[in-house]
């Protein structure tokens, strides 16, 4: 596929992902971390314009001057932005209108497709898709939670990803204390954090083959893990007992049997499926309690050749740091990966949202440790 193939594959791709939603679903903001649907589908379209219609195409006229101000998300060089939390309030612009900005950015995009483009164009491109690729993530995220969070437990109406979870093969990998090379290599995309390969150190280790289960899970909460504090870090504990944290984001105990909300609606939990939706604190106090621990994002990434991965993203001990000889890019794209790095945990892998030709294992995805609405899991170390 050729990069105007791909560009317009992955805009399909996004409205795709909206499709089965109504209306009234794209507005919805329940909690700071998720974006209504709506302002994704305006940011990823912003993005192309801001950096390259308004830049590389001349007599480009905006869709919308106060468009800037709406869908910018982060980046403080490019001017005063709606706050995070205050997505859910813009009732306006409308989602028609959102989708008729996506419309005339397309069709401009064209235009820069159409021709000869040059390798500056061509990075932002790039650039430019893996950004709205992660955003489709995202949107799977965000549209979990607004329908997870309503208590009729609607279903989206698109082929469950999440029948695609199961257990793999049990056991554990021993792998050889020495040097490892981490970070991306090669000429394909990566992301800046991932750049800056160099060598680690490892001593002698062995990392499951298999994520923990559902079951596995179960028996952490049957024996009484959320109300040990042994097993927790002090902010971990603080967090389960001010928010009385019970089970994973989405559990449901109802008439002595453990359900879940899933994309299908509710249901039975699955035991030999993989637990999903868990913070790291919640990652942490279950290896504590196997007396084990999780691995580093070193050891996951040395040992990755080795083992099935991409069912979800997995928590790792390693906090999100920039690798020796990071730099920041100039302007405002140089805000898109390195200002994150402080208070943030690594996952590694991938997930069953992460679009198709978007997994690397040099994929650095970082959140915060509280945070349990992406699909994340555990796999463990020793």
């Amino acid at each position: 596929m050729n990069l105007p193939e791909k560009y317009h594959a992955v805009r399909k791709l996004t409205e795709a992902i909206c499709m089965p939603l109504e209306i009234e679903d794209y507005v919805v903001q329940p909690t700071a971390e998720v974006s209504p649907p709506k302002w994704h589908l305006g940011h990823t379209t912003w993005f192309f314009e801001t950096f390259i219609l308004k830049v590389y195409l001349p007599d480009y006229k905006e869709f919308d001057q106060k468009y800037n101000y709406v869908f910018n998300s982060y980046y403080e060089t490019l001017g005063a932005r709606v706050i995070r939390t205050n997505r859910g309030n813009l009732t306006r612009p409308t989602v028609k209108s959102i989708y008729d900005y996506r419309n005339y950015v397309d069709e401009a995009m064209r235009s820069i497709l159409a021709r000869r483009i040059s390798k500056e164009i061509e990075e932002l491109l790039v650039l430019g898709i893996n950004h709205e690729q992660q955003h489709q993530e995202l949107l799977c995220y965000d549209i979990k939670y607004i329908l997870g969070h309503n208590p009729l437990f609607p279903a989206y109406s698109l082929p469950n990803i999440e029948e695609q979870l199961n257990k793999y093969e049990t056991g554990w990998l021993d792998m050889t204390e020495g040097t490892y090379e981490i970070g991306h290599k090669g000429q394909g995309f990566c992301f800046d954090n991932e750049l800056g390969r160099h060598k680690v150190y490892l001593q002698n280790y062995s990392i499951s083959q298999s994520l923990v289960s559902n079951k596995e899970f179960i028996e952490f909460i049957s024996k009484g893990g959320y109300e040990d504090f042994n097993y927790w870090h002090l902010e971990g504990w603080e967090w389960v007992n001010e928010n009385k944290i019970k089970a994973p984001l989405y559990w449901h105990f109802i008439d002595g049997k453990w359900f879940r909300y899933s994309l299908s609606g509710l249901e039975e939990i699955n035991p030999d499926e993989p637990v999903i939706h868990v913070s790291f604190y919640e990652a942490a106090a279950y290896a504590a309690f196997k007396e084990l621990r999780l691995p580093t994002e070193f050891e996951w990434e040395a040992a990755s050749s080795f083992f099935e991965w991409g069912q979800v993203w997995e928590w790792t001990e390693s906090a999100y740091l920039p690798y020796p000889g990071f730099s920041k890019a100039p302007g405002a794209l140089g805000e898109y990966n390195g200002k994150f790095m402080v208070n943030q945990k690594v996952l590694k892998g991938a997930s069953i949202a992460t679009p198709p030709n978007h997994q690397r294992a040099t994929y650095r995805n970082f959140f915060h440790p509280n945070l349990r609405w992406q699909y994340n899991g555990i796999r463990l170390a020793k």
